[in-house]
């Protein structure tokens, strides 16, 4: 399977993304991981994309291309892959397309997680990750034993800057960038809807199902 599963953030992508790896093997490419493991470790990449993070800004769109563009050649990526957090925009949604003819390797489905902006900013606002081991939690939907304090290893939560709610208000401004992408992947009859405000079960059934109907290169199987 070769999968983008598009959404604003706190629509669920990543807990979706890992089920769908999970299930069909592939790995899960995230922009947004790349860029904080980079960050944490202070490598260039980090350095350079760090500030556009902090404030909720996207990251130029040569430099997020670059990446993928040779993430998607590692070995792994040979059996399919899952992009979660690219392409943010038009233009990297044409690049990848470009990308993706030269190495042979067309999409299969384009997963949209639809969420409500009020409900996406109540999300993200409340969460908290903690400092040791990274754990996630949210203050009403998955509040720790203790409030500050990791339930698996007692380390200390905090609240990341880009979960701030003014970071997370320039975020959702900038993800209005995303729009042209639902028109671009339905031209081409890839994109699949799922209604991401349900419960996580079954907003995975629905993907299961969507998943389930799709062949090569995106045609359903009923065809």
């Amino acid at each position: 399977m070769r999968i983008i599963l598009l959404g604003l953030p706190g629509a669920g992508k990543g807990t979706q993304a890992d089920r769908i790896c999970s299930r069909y093997g592939i790995p899960h490419i995230s922009t947004g991981d790349m860029f904080r493991a980079a960050i944490a470790a202070g490598t260039p990449l980090g350095q350079k994309v760090k500030p556009y993070l902090d404030s909720g800004r996207l990251v130029p769109d040569e430099l997020t291309i670059s990446i993928i563009r040779e993430r998607l050649q590692q070995a792994d990526a040979s059996v399919g892959f899952l992009l979660d957090g690219f392409p943010r925009t038009l233009a990297q949604a044409q690049a990848l397309d470009e990308m993706l003819r030269e190495i042979r390797k067309p999409l299969d489905a384009v997963i949209y997680l639809h969420v409500e902006r009020d409900v996406l900013l109540a999300r993200l606002t409340g969460r908290r990750i903690c400092r040791s081991c990274g754990a996630t939690f949210h203050v009403v939907n998955q509040p720790p034993k203790v409030e500050g304090v990791c339930d698996a290893c007692g380390g200390e939560l905090y609240q990341r800057p880009d979960d701030s709610e003014e970071t997370m208000r320039v975020r959702l401004e900038q993800y209005a960038q995303t729009e042209p992408l639902i028109a671009f992947y339905t031209d081409r009859s890839l994109l699949k809807t799922v209604e991401g405000q349900q419960p996580i079960e079954q907003v995975w059934e629905h993907v299961q199902s969507v998943l389930s109907q799709v062949g090569p290169s995106g045609t359903s199987r009923d065809q």
